[in-house]
């Protein structure tokens, strides 16, 4: 097989092709003045099994055009079967049509990556797990509930642990964690006035002298974090965590949450980290590379991905 690493996320990249000691493939991913994106894959793909591992993040709208671009040369130059990897799938809010006359961003996105040539997409944490079947073509969605718990285990006392949905949406995702570690559930019942923004209503369960773990997929603004955490510490809580797979943080998402009452924000390196997040002293990273090396190199060897979670 070959591993052609788009401008996404390199590290990961590396990381992975370490864990499965696959070289990654010799490619040119660059820009013109203009900045179209311009690819010349620099070794010889005809006949082999293809990854392409590149996660949607800021820039998204660039990042899908490198994905879809080295898709098209990889076609062109015969390569047996392309999988696409995408640790972080942007535009998986745009879900469903929120109000009159708005698309569904993650369909569209959806038929770009089938119709550019993509044969399977392997992926993580999807907002919602839905958008599974607005491809066309088989769609693996990895889950890093795995990995958070045992970080969970190894960092937080396991007689006082209790998982905390931030929303009442993400109650599903919330108890799966739970019953990996072992701890009670409580929910966060928010209203959320405007995009971006959000108001802690209710908490509904006892966090009295808990260590809260707040669990969600995306981290963008920060704020809902923040005052769930306000919340909980408001209701007696000893200490608030959160764990989230992917750590969009945009604007000032970091510096709002370093100077939060949150004990800790652990994250994946499903989207590269910037320096703001390395140097915050409340933010941790930890590597999703073996997860996705094991499922690409089950996907390679046709043996089963599921059994991962088993």
């Amino acid at each position: 097989m070959k591993l052609v690493a788009g401008n996404s996320n390199r590290p990961l990249a590396e990381a992975i092709a370490a864990y499965l000691n696959v070289p990654l493939a010799k490619a040119q991913v660059k820009r013109f003045a203009d900045m179209e994106v311009f690819v010349e894959i620099q070794e010889n793909v005809r006949g082999e099994d293809v990854f392409i591992i590149q996660s949607t993040s800021f820039p998204t709208n660039d990042h899908l055009m490198e994905l879809l671009i080295i898709t098209d040369a990889l076609r062109r130059s015969s390569a047996r079967r392309i999988t696409a990897v995408i640790p972080y799938f942007g535009y998986a809010r745009q879900d469903r049509r929120m109000s009159g006359r708005t698309p569904v961003s993650a369909k569209l996105v959806a038929n770009l990556i089938t119709h550019a040539g993509v044969d399977r997409v392997l992926t993580l944490d999807l907002h919602a797990g839905q958008i599974q079947g607005f491809f066309d073509i088989p769609t693996d969605n990895l889950f890093s509930a795995p990995i958070l718990a045992r970080d969970i285990k190894e960092h937080l006392d396991g007689g006082n642990r209790m998982v905390v949905s931030p929303d009442v949406g993400g109650v599903v995702r919330a108890r799966a964690l739970a019953k990996r570690i072992d701890a009670q559930l409580a929910i966060v019942d928010k209203r959320r006035e405007r995009p971006g923004e959000s108001e802690v209503m209710n908490i509904i369960g006892d966090v009295s002298g808990r260590s809260c773990i707040l669990v969600d997929d995306i981290v963008d603004s920060g704020g809902t974090l923040v005052n769930a955490a306000d919340a909980l510490l408001a209701q007696g809580a000893k200490e608030v965590y959160a764990y989230i797979t992917h750590g969009v943080l945009s604007g000032g998402a970091v510096a709002r949450i370093a100077g939060s009452r949150l004990k800790e924000l652990v994250i994946t390196d499903s989207i590269m980290p910037t320096e703001a997040v390395k140097v915050a002293h409340n933010i941790r990273v930890i590597s999703i590379a073996p997860l996705m090396g094991e499922a690409i190199g089950r996907t390679a060897t046709e043996s089963s991905v599921s059994s991962l979670f088993d």
